[in-house]
C-alpha cells in the first residue's frame, strides 16, 4: 500500500502522523511511505531521517493526496485537505466530528473512508489511540493552568503549590478518566489542593486507592460541581463521551460565582467543550476572559509538546496502520471490532451513531457499510 503523511497545517501544529521508526517498520513490510517535505522538521525529524528509514520525500500535500491510498495524519483535515480526498481513499487521523458539521459534510461528500483515532476501542473498554494524547493533554492542562494563573496572564496571581505559610491553589478536575487522572497527578505533584469529580463510584474508589488523602474525590452532581467551582482557582474540564459532543457542565451562571482571576482549562474543547462559555483557541492566542474568569481552550494542546506527542501517538497508531495497510481497510475492519469502531464515515455514509445523532445524519452501522 502507498501511505501518505502530509505536513499538519493547523495553527501551531508541529506534530506529524508518523516517526521515522514507524516508516521503517512499514517499508520493511513492503509498503511505500510518502512524507511531505519538512513535515517533521520543527521537532527534529528531518527529511534525511525519513529518507534513511525508506520514505520518499514529496514537495506538496497535493501530491500526497493524489498518490497515496491511505492518508495518516494527526489533526482533523482542514477544509482544503478534505477537498483533496479521493473516492475510496482511507483517512486515518483524529476527526472529532460531532461538533464540526463542516468537516463532516466535506468527508461525506468526498466518498472517502474516514477512521477516527478517538473512537477506536480496546478489549478493556478504553480508547487506546486517544489515551496517549489524553495523557499529554492532562499533564499539560496543569502547566497551562498554572501559567494562566499568573497575574500578568490575567489570573489571580496564585502559585499552584503555594509556599510554606501560604495556602496552595485549589484545583478542581471534572472527570476521572485518562485526562483527569494525569491532571490530578501533576497538580498533586506540584502541591496543589486537588478535587476530582466523577459519576463513576468505582473510578472514584480507584483514584482514592491510588492517591489516598492527597486527593479529594466527589460524586459529581450539580450541587457538588457548583460548590467546587465557586472556591476553585483552577478548573480542568476533562469529560468525554466517545464520539459525541461534550456536555456543558459549567454554566455561565456558575461562572459568575467564581473568584475573579480563576482559570478554566477545557481539555474537552475538541469535542465542543464542557464549559458553556468555551470557544476554541490556538497556541498563538490561547486564552480569553469571560466575567473575570480566564479561559484556556486550545484545541490541539498536545501540539505544544509536539515531539513527545508525536512519538507517543506513533507508538499507539502503528499496529493499526500496519493492519490497514497489510490487509486492506475492509478486511482489517472486518477482522477487528475495536478498529471497526473507529469508522466514522464510509463512502458518503455516517457510520458513527453519536456523530449521526449530533448532526442529523442517517446512521449506517459499520457492519452494514462494509458488507455493501
Amino acid at each position: 500500500m502507498i501511505i501518505g503523511v502530509p505536513k499538519e497545517i493547523k495553527n501551531h501544529e508541529y506534530r506529524i502522523g508518523m516517526t521515522p521508526a514507524g516508516v521503517r517498520e512499514l517499508v520493511g513490510l513492503g509498503h511505500q511511505v510518502l512524507i511531505q517535505k519538512d513535515g517533521g522538521k520543527a521537532i527534529g525529524l528531518t527529511n534525511e531521517l525519513y529518507q534513511a528509514a525508506g520514505a520518499r520525500i514529496v514537495d506538496s500535500a497535493a501530491e500526497i493526496f493524489e498518490t497515496a491510498e491511505m492518508i495518516v495524519k494527526v489533526k482533523e483535515p482542514q477544509p482544503q485537505e478534505c477537498r483533496m480526498l479521493r473516492d475510496g481513499q482511507v483517512l486515518f487521523t483524529y476527526l472529532h466530528l460531532a461538533p464540526d458539521p463542516q468537516q463532516t459534510e466535506l468527508l461525506v461528500e468526498s466518498n472517502a473512508i474516514a477512521i477516527a483515532y478517538e473512537t477506536v476501542t480496546d478489549a478493556r473498554g478504553g480508547l487506546p489511540l486517544l489515551a496517549p494524547m489524553s495523557e499529554v493533554a492532562g499533564r499539560m492542562s496543569i502547566q497551562a493552568g498554572a501559567h494562566a494563573l499568573e497575574k500578568a496572564q490575567g489570573g489571580n496571581g496564585t502559585l499552584l503549590g503555594g509556599v510554606p505559610g501560604v495556602t496552595p491553589a485549589r484545583v478542581v478536575v471534572i472527570g476521572g478518566g485518562v485526562v483527569g487522572t494525569h491532571a490530578a497527578r501533576m497538580a498533586i505533584g506540584l502541591g496543589a489542593e486537588v478535587t476530582v469529580l466523577d459519576r463513576s463510584l468505582p473510578r472514584l474508589k480507584e483514584l482514592d486507592n491510588l492517591y489516598g488523602p492527597a486527593l479529594k474525590t466527589l460524586y459529581s452532581t450539580t450541587d457538588a460541581l457548583e460548590a467546587c467551582v465557586r472556591e476553585a482557582d483552577l478548573v480542568i474540564g476533562a469529560v468525554l463521551i466517545p464520539g459525541a459532543a461534550a456536555p456543558k457542565l459549567v454554566t455561565r451562571q456558575m461562572l459568575k460565582l467564581m473568584r475573579p482571576g480563576a482559570v478554566l482549562v477545557d481539555v474537552a474543547i475538541d469535542q465542543g467543550g464542557c464549559f458553556e462559555t468555551s470557544k476554541a483557541t490556538t497556541h498563538q492566542e490561547p486564552t480569553y476572559e469571560v466575567d473575570g474568569v480566564v479561559h484556556y481552550c486550545v484545541a490541539n494542546m498536545p501540539g505544544g509538546v509536539a515531539r513527545t506527542a508525536t512519538f507517543a501517538l506513533t507508538n499507539a497508531t502503528l499496529p493499526y496502520v500496519i493492519a490497514l495497510a497489510g490487509k486492506g481497510y475492509k478486511q482489517a475492519l472486518q477482522d477487528d471490532v475495536h478498529l471497526r469502531n473507529g469508522l466514522n464515515v464510509h463512502r458518503g455514509q455516517v457510520t458513527c451513531e453519536a456523530v449521526a445523532q449530533a448532526l442529523g445524519y442517517r446512521y449506517q452501522s459499520a457492519e452494514e457499510a462494509l458488507s455493501d
